[in-house]
């Protein structure tokens, strides 16, 4: 991915109540003398952008995501790393103490993206078989302890199902200011009553905007999408490209198809239902990335003014964190950057 093209001029949208976030480069891919640099040029590109963070990967076959979410902080002046949090791999005292020292060395604030789950293969590994539901129970407890642990100086004592403290005391204490964000899988009833009790950003993998028909419920504190955008000046130019980057490939298709068969996630089931609706000028939803598993995320495609009135439409029901594919290099993020100015435009107009 080339990263190497100059910034541009920041977007308005986090002036107008949006979160954006880019999602980081899959590290563990780069030639090692090379990862580093491709980091600090993504880091850099994502902040001239305006994104407000940058999300950060962590499965097995993935680089530490608190070493690379270092190189961001340290390649940028205000980007913030949304780490992946898996609770099999760390106490959640270690990520407390993480988040203090970064605070304490950096000054930066985090955002956490908590992960109940994961591939199969990778659990199974790890001798991890809790059922779905189960482990948003123990993500709730388990985050429970970070917050606690970072919102007071005083010692900290919890007793839960799958986690117990006693007089834990966290040093060094962290500002407030910089308590970090955190978002949840809201795919599932049970990740969406997660997100409702940490008052976290429920994430979820969004239906076409045309099949929200009213606004959404308020119940947690905050709801957010995850989308690639591919958009040019015209619906043809836009659709040229996306097709060339993401050709059907059969492979792709029987390793999708294998995936559904061992996967119990929510939102997993529910993109490959969607799946079956056929995308065009007329509907700017598209799904064949998702489908040949070359993305884990639904695409809007199309013209800048027709992804932005999608864009906007997704702002109208009550979505305001958008966490978008890793991009394809930084004209990607210029391009992606043009769709959201126009949203926000017309989100202000109406």
């Amino acid at each position: 991915m080339d990263m190497t093209a100059q910034a541009f001029v920041d977007m308005p949208a986090s002036d107008h109540g949006l979160k954006i976030f880019s999602s980081c480069p899959v590290s563990a891919q780069a030639q090692s003398e090379r990862c580093i640099r491709e980091l600090q040029e993504f880091a850099r590109a994502s902040e001239g952008a305006g994104h407000e963070g940058a999300l950060v990967f962590t499965d097995n076959s993935q680089l530490d995501p608190w070493l690379v979410s270092q190189i961001i902080v340290e390649s940028t002046e205000r980007l913030c790393p949304l780490v992946a949090i898996q609770p099999a791999y760390m106490h959640p005292y270690s990520v407390a103490k993480m988040i203090a020292s970064f605070a304490h060395l950096y000054g930066r604030r985090l955002y956490l993206n908590m992960v109940a789950g994961g591939f199969k293969n990778d659990l199974l590994a790890l001798n991890d078989l809790t059922p779905h539901d189960e482990r948003y129970a123990r993500l709730l407890e388990y985050t429970t302890v970070i917050q606690s642990l970072l919102r007071t100086a005083d010692p900290v004592s919890f007793e839960g199902r799958y986690y117990k403290v006693t007089n834990l005391k966290l040093t060094p204490p962290l500002p407030a200011e910089l308590m970090p964000g955190v978002l949840v899988s809201g795919s599932s009833e049970a990740g969406m009553d997660a997100a409702r009790q940490l008052k976290a950003t429920a994430v979820e993998y969004p239906k076409p905007p045309a099949e929200y028909a009213d606004a959404l419920s308020a119940n947690p504190a905050a709801r957010g999408i995850r989308i690639g955008v591919i958009a040019r000046s015209e619906d043809a130019e836009a659709w040229s490209v996306a097709r060339a980057r993401y050709p059907e490939d059969r492979k792709g298709q029987l390793t999708h198809q294998l995936a559904m068969k061992v996967s119990d996630s929510s939102w997993h089931q529910q993109l490959s239902e969607l799946g079956k609706t056929e995308a065009g000028a007329e509907n700017p939803y598209w799904l064949v990335p998702f489908q040949n598993y070359k993305a884990v995320c639904p695409f809007l495609v199309g013209s800048y003014d027709r992804v932005a009135e999608e864009v906007a439409r997704y702002v109208d029901v009550g979505y305001r964190t958008f966490i978008l594919d890793v991009p394809a290099s930084v004209e990607e993020m210029r391009h992606t950057g043009v769709v959201f100015e126009r949203a926000v435009a017309r989100c202000v107009a109406a």
